[in-house]
């Protein structure tokens, strides 16, 4: 371990280049931990400590810092951060102190920074309903090339769960030989690079048939840029696919924060509704841990309310 001469806020450019390469998180999250490091840099720069290097960091500069988002009031809205969101800037501030930790750099340790425990409760997860997952995907134009493969798409992400930086990383040859299979599993590389198998249902799979049927190229990629320029990679990007949804969401009424993880969290709703093991539900999701599984388990409190007024309510029981 030593002392690094380069200011913290030089070091977080490096720090998302690590998140890609080494961690491999999705664009998304990469921007998401930049938009919030973005904040901390800010305050540096607030409180004049813009040149405060790593092994310079003290317990103090943390507590201000939780102080300075606590009391932070955005100008225009005049609106406060909730705890929740607070939580998501300490996130990427102790996920910074970890890559100090990895590459020998002298900091503070990332557990000096406590999360408040009662933020979580804070947190909603957001799906769709089955009704609206069905307008959903009947939303795009089958009978052009883009249709067919955005019907595809929105298909895949439901049926299997995938996070959008591994949709946009399958290939062709994975689907090759498909046509009398009713079921498909594969293994995709998730979430810190660990190897997982996702499952492909028989409805989904048709799509996926249909679509590939239109393909009489020798692009790698399974979903293509049908409108990219000539000299251009073919592969869809995940922004592609986040503005897809998005407009497919417009087009069929449904709920605006939808967004390619939104079919993730319905596809992992839906299994819990049916009753399916939360255990198993980790394994179709990549999570490494059940406590992030365990936050689907809110949804279902109402109906397991109902279920215990219908099936355990007592009622043939003599007073």
């Amino acid at each position: 371990m030593e002392n690094s001469n380069k200011p913290i806020i030089k070091h977080i450019p490096d720090y998302l280049d690590y998140c890609e390469v080494e961690r491999g998180l999705s664009n998304k999250t990469q921007e998401n931990y930049g938009r919030y490091l973005k904040k901390f840099s800010d305050w540096l720069i607030r409180t004049k400590k813009e040149n405060l290097k790593p092994h310079e960091l003290t317990p103090e500069d943390i507590w201000a810092y939780r102080l300075y988002l606590a009391r932070f009031k955005d100008i225009l809205s005049d609106k406060t951060l909730s705890k929740l969101t607070q939580n998501y800037y300490l996130i990427a501030l102790r996920s910074l102190l970890s890559y100090f930790a990895a590459k020998d750099i002298i900091s503070l340790p990332a557990d000096k920074i406590q999360l408040p425990k009662d933020a979580k409760n804070e947190k909603t997860i957001k799906f769709l309903n089955l009704e609206q997952i069905e307008k959903l995907l009947l939303a795009p134009d089958i009978n052009s090339y883009d249709g067919l493969r955005d019907r595809a798409i929105l298909e895949s992400l439901f049926s299997t769960g995938l996070r959008i930086a591994e949709l946009v990383a399958l290939n062709k040859e994975q689907f090759n030989n498909i046509e009398n299979k009713e079921d498909l599993e594969i293994t995709v590389i998730g979430k810190g690079k660990h190897p997982r198998t996702v499952y492909f249902s028989e409805r989904c799979l048709g799509w996926l048939k249909k679509y590939l049927s239109t393909r009489n190229d020798e692009d790698k990629p399974l979903f293509i840029n049908y409108r990219r320029r000539k000299d251009a990679d073919s592969r869809l990007t995940s922004r592609s696919v986040e503005r897809l949804v998005k407009r497919y969401a417009t087009l069929s009424n449904v709920p605006f924060f939808t967004t390619p993880h939104t079919l993730r969290h319905s596809m992992a709703t839906d299994l819990l509704n049916q009753g399916v093991d939360l255990r198993i539900i980790q394994e179709f999701l990549g999570h490494r841990n059940i406590a992030t599984t365990q936050i689907y388990t809110h949804v279902t409190n109402k109906k397991l309310r109902d279920v215990h007024r219908e099936f355990h309510s007592g009622k043939d029981l003599k007073d």
